[in-house]
Order: structure tokens, then C-alpha cells, then sequence
């Protein structure tokens, strides 16, 4: 008859065999899951200039502020394995040498959890029109009958994954600008901005960008700007606002002296 020690490490091992068992059939069903994701890239405005693009930087050089719109439908990415997307936007270019591959450098990036995923200071959080809380409505009274109906339908888990992986920004700022170990910018051509993401599951590998169709998961359709040329330094700079860049949209962001955290209004 075995003693307890034995019994204990029996069942021990059956549960660890279950346990990666079921873990191993969730992270292979992911790969099943349909994806088409989309997006589109439009180039705003493109300045170079010279100065401290940081306030730690110890030299002055040349960098690079880019402003852009942004309509992506990332929504298929997310499935019952996803816990979180990294998505980034960056700009490549070629190098001065032609021995060295092309220089790129992330100008914007954003973290979208999935509605199961705990709450996180870094989270992205989608940006909404704005004073649209404050702004008083001059339409008519209705009836309660007439609001009712006109209500919207309550959120599914389906329109809530489109809600979180459809993004639509215009004229955005950066929250990076970009700089190069030359220190040189101005007159560089063939500039092209590049969606990519990083998909973080519950369970199993992570997955990054796919551009060509793999089974159920079709490529990226757009994602890609049209090739543009770092200006000239000298451009007409308005004011020192058109060099600032993004904050972020992250639900937590203690400012300098300050010590609540900022959330999204409810």
C-alpha cells in the first residue's frame, strides 16, 4: 500500500499533466482563430530641427517630429487567448552607408488589453471627442418612450473587441521623436511609416507582425505610409507647442508635482 507522500505526489502529476495539457490545446486553438486586420497610415505634417530633443540630452542635434492619422482595425487579433497587444508605429529609413541596414525608430506606441485583462496603469485608453461631457445638447426633449427606444444596444463581447481594437487618430502627435546616431536628418529620403504589434496571450508564444497569409491569419493590409523625405532645417515653426510631442493615453500618469493618478472620466 503506497503512503501518503506517494499518493500526494500521484495526484501531483496528474494534475500537472492536465494542466499543460489544457494550457497546450488553448495556446495551439489560437492559431485557428480567423485574423484580417487593417490599417491605414497618412503622413500630417514632417519638421526637423535642431536642438535637444530630450531634456537629458547633453548635445544639441538634428531630430525629427512627425504628425499622422491613423485608422486601424485590429479587432480579429483579439480571441479568448489574448491578454494584451504592443502596438507601435515606426518610422524606417536607410542608413548613409549602404553596408548598414536601414535605421527605424518607434514614434509612437500603445499597450490594448483585452476586456479580461486586469486594469493597468499603462493601458491605452481610447481618446474621445473633445469637451463632448460638457458640451449642452440643443436638440428638443424627447419622450422616456422615444429614449428607450433610441437607446443603443448593450455592449456584446464582440463590440467590445472592436471597440478596443479599432483606432482612428488624426493629425496625432508623437510620443517620440526620432534622432539618428549620425546626428543627421535633415534631406534623408525614402522615410516610410510602419504599423507592427506584438500579440501577448494568456497562454503560449507570443506573435508579432504577419504581413504574408498563414492559414487563418491573413496578412496586414495597408500598414504602410507613402515614402516621404525628411525636410530641410529651417522650416516655419509657429510656436514651441508644434514641437511637443504625445503624453500618451495611458489611464495612469502622475505629472511632475503632482499625486493623483489621472483616470478616464466616467
Amino acid at each position: 500500500m503506497h503512503s501518503t507522500l506517494v499518493r500526494l505526489q500521484n495526484v501531483f502529476g496528474f494534475f500537472t499533466t492536465v494542466a499543460f495539457t489544457v494550457a497546450a490545446v488553448i495556446a495551439l486553438s489560437s492559431f485557428i482563430s480567423p485574423q484580417s486586420p487593417s490599417a491605414k497610415i497618412e503622413v500630417r505634417n514632417v519638421q526637423v530641427v535642431r536642438g535637444r530633443p530630450h531634456y537629458y540630452s547633453y548635445k544639441k542635434e538634428e531630430y525629427a517630429h512627425v504628425r499622422f492619422d491613423l485608422d486601424a482595425d485590429l479587432h480579429t487579433l483579439f480571441n479568448w487567448n489574448t491578454k494584451q497587444i504592443f502596438l507601435y508605429l515606426k518610422a524606417t529609413y536607410p542608413s548613409l552607408s549602404p553596408d548598414e541596414p536601414p535605421s527605424e525608430a518607434i514614434i509612437w506606441d500603445a499597450i490594448l488589453a483585452s476586456t479580461s485583462a486586469p486594469w493597468h496603469q499603462n493601458h491605452y485608453i481610447h481618446p474621445t471627442a473633445p469637451n463632448a461631457n460638457k458640451k449642452k445638447s440643443v436638440l428638443p426633449k424627447i419622450s422616456k418612450k422615444a429614449a428607450a427606444a433610441g437607446k443603443k444596444p448593450k455592449s456584446t463581447p464582440e463590440t467590445a473587441k472592436k471597440d478596443i481594437g479599432t483606432l482612428h487618430l488624426a493629425n496625432q502627435r508623437p510620443k517620440y521623436q526620432i534622432t539618428d546616431l549620425t546626428g543627421r536628418l535633415q534631406n534623408r529620403t525614402d522615410v516610410v511609416l510602419e504599423l507592427g504589434w506584438n500579440v501577448q496571450p494568456w497562454v503560449g508564444a507570443l506573435t508579432w507582425t504577419n504581413w504574408q497569409t498563414l492559414g487563418a491569419w491573413k496578412g496586414l493590409e495597408g500598414g504602410r505610409s507613402e515614402a516621404f523625405g525628411f525636410p530641410e532645417i529651417g522650416g516655419k515653426v509657429k510656436s514651441k507647442k508644434d514641437l511637443e510631442t504625445e503624453r500618451g493615453g495611458e489611464g495612469y500618469r502622475l505629472e511632475v508635482g503632482g499625486e493623483q493618478p489621472r483616470r478616464k472620466a466616467t
